[in-house]
């Protein structure tokens, strides 16, 4: 199955990603594209220590988001791209996208969904006083973080360091996601 990733940062779940394939705990499937959204973006590195095709995609080159999209579409298509998995991708996916890849668009969320949804799902949770925490795995749909939830992983935390929670939620994040996208890609073979 040949995989896109998009990012926006860092690239954590990028790494855990391409790690996963490496060392055969996700079976059949290539990384094909990295597409971001900020030329400045550490998951680039990331692309080029492993030698992996990336395009930086900016929403500001282009007329309206349809263009940019309809642009990151052309990518696909030419990568003969099956899956597309959001990893810390801050844009909201809109239609061009949706329609081309029905049920073919993933993404990791970190909160327990329907819970928390939105850019700063951690410090929501941790702010409203939460004990449990965890990560989501859902398809992407029109809803912000609202489409079909695939995967969740929960943890108990009694803390009070929100820099220790985030290390924590990074922890489930990078063995779920590739457990998640290995399960996915089982059932379509």
């Amino acid at each position: 199955m040949n995989l896109a990733i998009f990012a926006s940062g860092n690239g954590t779940n990028f790494e855990a990603i391409i790690k996963a394939i490496e060392d055969g705990s996700i079976h059949n499937a290539t990384i094909k594209l990295l597409i971001v959204d900020h030329k400045d973006a550490y998951a680039i590195t990331r692309a080029k220590n492993h030698q992996i095709p990336y395009e930086v995609v900016l929403l500001k080159n282009f007329a309206s988001k349809k263009e940019y999209e309809e642009h990151i579409l052309s990518l696909l298509k030419q990568n003969e791209v099956d899956l597309i998995c959001l990893a810390g991708y801050m844009k909201i996916v809109t239609d061009v996208l949706l329609d081309a890849y029905p049920n073919k668009i993933i993404n990791i969320h970190p909160a327990l969904l329907p819970s928390f949804k939105g850019a700063h799902g951690i410090q929501d949770a941790f702010d409203y006083g939460c004990k449990v925490f965890g990560v989501t795995i859902h398809y992407v749909s029109a809803e912000l973080d609202g489409g079909k939830i695939i995967a969740q992983k929960a943890f108990e935390y009694y803390g009070s360091d929100v820099d220790e929670l985030e290390s924590k939620i990074h922890a489930v994040e990078h063995e779920l996601y590739p457990n998640t996208i290995e399960k996915l890609i089982k059932e379509e073979l």
